[in-house]
């Protein structure tokens, strides 16, 4: 097989990108899609998401798993793929695209990627944590060890227990640094490890601390293993609404692909 593709990283989050614009390639080769992912084998990444064309919008994202699997929206790919579609050409400073959880707008300012995600009609208050779907399922809880803390067991143990178990969770785990920043670290279902930055996590984290009282103001700083990221929001009755996650979306190289897998 011969491949062209595209490496783009956003705060440490990494994907192979495809302009799939002809729809060439094996979408439903999960073991295809996996070796691509794998860090040892193949290219190397959090995710693979294809650029295909949309009658609606300016282009269709899809996006699949580290495991090969197709999965829901991923808000650092997101903006990756914004700029990867301003590479090619397929837009310039705006864009409006499809993805798995509905329309998304983006645009480019400089260096950043600004993507509003979807509404966020009601969060899960619960005694030790928070659960709230950015497009993503996510689970939010403080922790003050932030950085001693054994993401890989702890994050595993909550992705597949109660009361998620076979659909899982994204797991996030918060502290707090000041009125308006937080320390993030995620663990990563379809990952199923910590990555070092998760989109749809630091907004869920950004909207459970606000729900929370945990901070007053409506733009939140993100700090992840990764980078800075920004979160911008407006509470909306229970809910959240004119989210925006905000960050920079980097080519870091570009290859072809030879081989047979």
């Amino acid at each position: 097989m011969q491949l062209l593709f595209y490496k783009y990283q956003g705060t440490g989050n990494d994907f192979v990108l495809i302009d799939d614009r002809e729809e060439t390639f094996s979408k439903n080769d999960t073991k295809l899609i996996a070796r691509l992912c794998d860090r040892r084998f193949g290219i190397g990444a959090d995710g693979l998401i294809l650029l295909q064309n949309d009658n609606m919008t300016d282009f269709k994202m899809v996006y699949y798993n580290a495991d090969g699997n197709e999965s829901s929206m991923c808000g650092n790919g997101g903006r990756c793929l914004v700029a990867f579609a301003n590479f090619l050409g397929v837009i310039e400073h705006e864009a409006t695209f499809i993805a798995t959880d509905g329309v998304h707008f983006a645009k480019i300012e400089g260096e950043e990627v600004l993507l509003q995600m979807i509404d966020v009609p009601t969060i899960e208050e619960h005694r030790t944590y928070v659960f709230l779907d950015t497009g993503s399922p996510h689970h939010v809880q403080m922790e003050e060890a932030l950085q001693t803390l054994d993401i890989q067991a702890v994050g595993a143990a909550i992705r597949y227990g109660a009361p998620y178990h076979e659909d899982g969770s994204n797991v996030n785990f918060v502290k707090q640094l000041s009125d308006d920043a937080f320390a993030v670290r995620t663990y990563e279902r379809g990952v199923e490890a910590e990555t070092l930055s998760c989109g749809t996590g630091v907004t869920a984290v950004a909207l459970a601390m606000h729900h929370l009282g945990k901070t007053t103001k409506n733009e939140v700083n993100l700090e992840t293993q990764g980078g800075r990221l920004r979160v911008s929001f407006e509470k909306n009755g229970l809910g959240y609404k004119n989210i925006f996650l905000k960050g920079p979306a980097k080519q870091v190289f570009k290859g072809t692909l030879s081989w047979e897998l």
